[in-house]
């Protein structure tokens, strides 16, 4: 019996050695799985944990929108940046974005952002290609025309190419009244 034991024991401690040798150097051979991807095709592969230095760059994101920083916006984005509103619109280009949150802001009444949660994520396309990925919850609280305050809850998709932000798909609903 004792013998079962040390050997078990030894085989516990192999295993760690081994596994403590693809941790070499702060990297990992393999990403913790958090979901599942689904090609065109349906066919089913890994969704994993994404570069969590995208959190960062999100963050001075929407402090930038916050303080209508439009320059700072602009040096986010990619130059080929996409925009996915909620009403359906599409904004193609950087420069394209930065006229039209400058119009934005011009006509709204003081929206704020707040972020509520992260998820850092990657994934594998259909052209083999990995993919970075920040999936986010963020409130957003402006005056309505009568100037009531309100609060939108916004989710946003956002793709990530080079350190920048390449597209953004926003899914919007109001906060409900409790």
């Amino acid at each position: 019996m004792r013998f079962h034991l040390s050997l078990a024991i030894a085989t516990l401690l192999s295993a760690s050695i081994a596994q403590a040798g693809h941790h070499e150097m702060g990297e990992t051979t393999t990403s913790a799985v958090i979901g599942t991807v689904f090609s065109k095709d349906q066919e089913a592969s890994d969704m994993v944990v994404g570069d969590l230095n995208h959190q960062q760059i999100w963050i001075d994101y929407i402090k930038a929108h916050n303080d209508r920083d439009l320059d700072k916006i602009g040096d986010i984005n990619a130059d080929d940046w996409t925009g996915y509103v909620p009403d359906g619109s599409v904004v193609r280009g950087n420069t394209a974005h930065i006229e039209w949150l400058a119009d934005w802001f011009a006509s709204s009444d003081d929206p704020q952002w707040t972020i509520q949660w992260m998820i850092a994520n990657s994934e594998v396309n259909d052209k083999g290609e990995v993919e970075q990925w920040l999936t986010t919850r963020n409130d957003i609280t402006f005056n309505d025309p009568e100037g009531n305050r309100i609060t939108e809850h916004h989710v946003h998709d956002i793709q990530f190419v080079g350190g920048k932000i390449s597209k953004i798909y926003v899914y919007a609903r109001p906060s409900p009244d409790e």
